[in-house]
């Protein structure tokens, strides 16, 4: 067939005139047998340019796609201005050619040579793309290109023909931003069409025709990270080196994406043929090694240390180390084999701060990091009371990030009634611009946010906000009960010493109305102390005589009955037992009216002593409480000396213990919180540790065995030497 140059226009066929213009059963029987003569005869009364299918093939779209090699020749060189329609979905001839992927009509019925029976691309096709090569860059609605479609539908054939007519095109992107040589890596190399795409002369950048350089797309080097894949990342090192420094948006360069997946092989690769990528930042101002703090793989931070041991001048655009991210993202095992490190690499690390007066242990503490909370909070190299730019400890950055998610957490339902009553109200406003006030760990700066995005301590975009990205009331409880066990850690092991005044939120009011408070506090109190005292002086007068009269009744009583030894056993427990009573009840009585005179002092009234003397008066007249308490449980067993009914006496005692705990412990909110903090600790070892140490047990000891074992190939080998 002789060549036919046409200048490729936009000349799709209007869907419009579909109606009419339909190719008939007959007509498409013969394009598919490839019965030329046939077709002539049907064909020359219509116009074959008008004769399309439904999706708007014309009649060579249809012979190209049944390798019907005659009637292509044919109409390419009788319509010429077939060449150029493009159908509805903005298909060339050639896109059709590379994905269907059909033989010739001879190769089909057996009588062609066995190469065309392989699939190898007609003499047809070959003088259509030689005269016409400009069909080769034409793109269809999806963005691709013919050499997209031979790649996706793995012709080798057509897709080394196209490329090597335009090399250039291997590198382009459709609307995916996937370029052919991208598509050959993610589909695995199927029938070496990576090889044959890698042997062009093209190297990227690739300059386009209008002087343009073509937009960034996906980088084939990240398809093959992604399936973990290191014999292909060898293949495009020694065909395409370049290639290796290609970066994404939104993954950074090849060593970013290698270390943020956890990819070992990947990263030792990369870090031999590309090691200047350790040295760039992504979008987020990481390093290489800031992600493989991110991952759970130690290997991988491993190979970075190895590299380059010295990791306090890898900070990204925070100011944070690489100790500042692994306590941050939680991951333990990495805090774990950091701290683990020689003493030089580690010290500028664990006191470092970040843009925001951040330590490790202030971002693990606020971000419910427990594992890396404890393991930083034990380590005696780390400073566990630097404040921040907010001038907040570890423990009070926590403190204040729970406060805020605890009220998230219990706003969650409001938010969710008032999203049904918008949709019951049909409301024009969108459930995801419902918004509550929360606090960044980073910056504890006001914002509008997301309940999730709150816990995890990230930045939102309002924008990007979506209603189905909002958290259950389950999932934000999850996220408070690990910020609450890294608050406990931190409570158990550095939690700093609090002056008296912090623990009266009335020093924090304005000065005039901190006067009236604490003269209310104080007469208060007065109040108490006075009737503690009254009814502690009561029972000292009238105890002993009662029992005195109540025992003289019970000795006329049991004289006949000869119980000599019952009563002296009895009268010797209630001497043992008014004694206790005695006492509980004198010292509550004299630590009462020492409160309440304490309290009626002149100096009481001076500012300067006043929040000493209301903090002294408090503990003085809770433990004058108790001390009554205790009178009265004695006074309770004096009562009860004789009486053989058990469950009354268990029933109360119990009472005269429990019940005075169960007020202390709701009225004194300082002592209601330290026994819940012990017992979130106590879950922390029991559940979380426990099973985190044993499988890290495990690594260490396996990681051991495979450097011994190095050694002493190692070793070997030199002794060979």
């Amino acid at each position: 067939m002789s060549s036919v140059a046409i200048n490729i226009v936009e000349n799709t066929i209007p869907r419009d005139d579909m109606a009419n213009t339909k190719i008939d059963s007959e007509l498409h029987e013969c394009v598919r047998q490839d019965n030329t003569a046939a077709f002539k005869s049907r064909v020359q009364q219509r116009l074959p340019e008008k004769l399309v299918t439904p999706c708007g093939n014309t009649l060579l779209h249809v012979a190209v796609s049944y390798g019907s090699d005659n009637i292509t020749s044919y109409l390419a060189g009788t319509f010429p201005s077939l060449i150029t329609i493009q159908n509805s979905q903005k298909d060339t001839i050639l896109h059709l050619a590379a994905r269907e992927g059909k033989t010739s009509h001879a190769a089909r019925e057996g009588k062609a040579s066995h190469a065309a029976r392989e699939g190898k691309a007609s003499d047809t096709i070959k003088s259509l793309v030689e005269s016409n090569p400009s069909l080769i860059r034409k793109t269809n609605t999806k963005g691709n290109t013919p050499l997209h479609d031979a790649v996706i539908a793995d012709n080798k054939e057509v897709a080394k023909l196209l490329v090597s007519r335009d090399p250039e095109v291997a590198y382009y992107n459709n609307n995916n931003g996937k370029s052919p040589l991208y598509l050959a890596v993610e589909n695995g190399d199927k029938k070496e069409i990576l090889d044959v795409l890698l042997k062009t002369e093209a190297s990227f950048p690739i300059k386009s025709e209008d002087g343009d350089a073509l937009p960034e797309g996906k980088s084939p080097v990240h398809a093959a990270i992604k399936q973990r894949n290191r014999d292909v990342l060898e293949k495009i090192e020694k065909a395409k080196p370049e290639l290796l420094r290609l970066t994404e948006e939104e993954l950074g360069n090849s060593l970013h994406y290698a270390s943020s997946i956890g990819f070992l092989k990947g990263v030792q690769f990369l870090l031999k043929k590309f090691d200047d990528g350790a040295y760039e930042t992504n979008l987020e101002g990481n390093y290489p090694i800031h992600l493989a703090c991110k991952s759970h793989s130690v290997d991988v931070v491993k190979e970075f240390l190895d590299k380059f041991p010295y990791p306090k001048e890898f900070l990204n655009k925070k100011g944070q180390n690489i100790l500042h991210v692994a306590a941050k993202y939680g991951k333990g095992s990495v805090v774990r084999y950091i701290l683990k490190q020689d003493q030089k690499l580690v010290a500028p690390l664990v006191n470092a701060i970040d843009e925001d007066g951040n330590t490790p242990l202030h971002l693990a503490a606020s971000y419910g990091r427990c594992m890396a909370t404890f393991l930083l909070v034990r380590d005696n190299r780390v400073k566990r009371f630097i404040v921040n730019n907010r001038n907040w400890t570890p423990y009070e950055l926590a403190e204040e990030v729970s406060k805020r998610t605890e009220e998230i957490y219990i706003k969650t339902d409001e938010m969710r009634a008032q999203e049904r009553r918008q949709f019951d109200s049909k409301n024009s406003i969108p459930a995801h611009e419902i918004k509550v006030k929360v606090v960044d760990s980073d910056k504890m700066n006001t914002k509008e946010a997301s309940p999730k995005d709150a816990i995890a301590g990230k930045e939102v975009d309002s924008n990007k906000m979506d209603a189905k990205e909002a958290p259950s009331k389950d999932e934000i409880a999850v996220g408070y009960f690990h910020l609450l066990i890294a608050l406990s850690i931190l409570f158990v092991k550095a939690r700093p010493k609090k002056s008296h005044k912090e623990l009266f939120p009335v020093t924090r009011l304005p000065m005039s109305r901190a006067r009236e408070e604490t003269k209310t506090m104080i007469g208060n109190l007065l109040v108490v102390a006075v009737l503690v005292a009254g009814v502690t002086f009561a029972g000292v007068i009238q105890l002993p005589q009662l029992r005195d009269n109540k025992n003289s009744s019970d000795h006329r009583r049991h004289e006949n009955l000869n119980s000599t030894t019952y009563t002296a056993s009895h009268y010797s427990s209630y001497e043992s037992l008014l004694h206790h009573y005695l006492f509980f009840d004198v010292g509550a009585l004299s630590i009462s009216l020492m409160a309440a005179l304490f309290l009626l002092l002149p100096s009481v009234n001076h500012p300067k002593f006043q929040i000493s003397a209301v903090g002294f008066s408090i503990i003085m007249v809770c433990l004058a409480i108790f001390m009554m308490f205790g009178a009265f449980l004695f006074s309770v067993k004096i009562a009860l000396i004789g009486y053989h009914g058990w469950l009354l006496t268990i029933f109360i005692t119990g009472v005269a213990v429990v019940f005075p705990s169960i007020i202390l412990l709701f009225v004194t909110q300082v002592l209601l919180k330290v026994p819940l903090h012990y017992i979130y600790y106590g879950l922390f070892f029991l559940f979380i540790y426990g099973s985190w140490w044993l499988p890290n047990k495990l690594s260490d000891l396996k990681r051991k065995l495979s450097d011994h074992k190095r050694k002493r190939s190692d070793h070997k080998r030199k002794h060979n030497l």
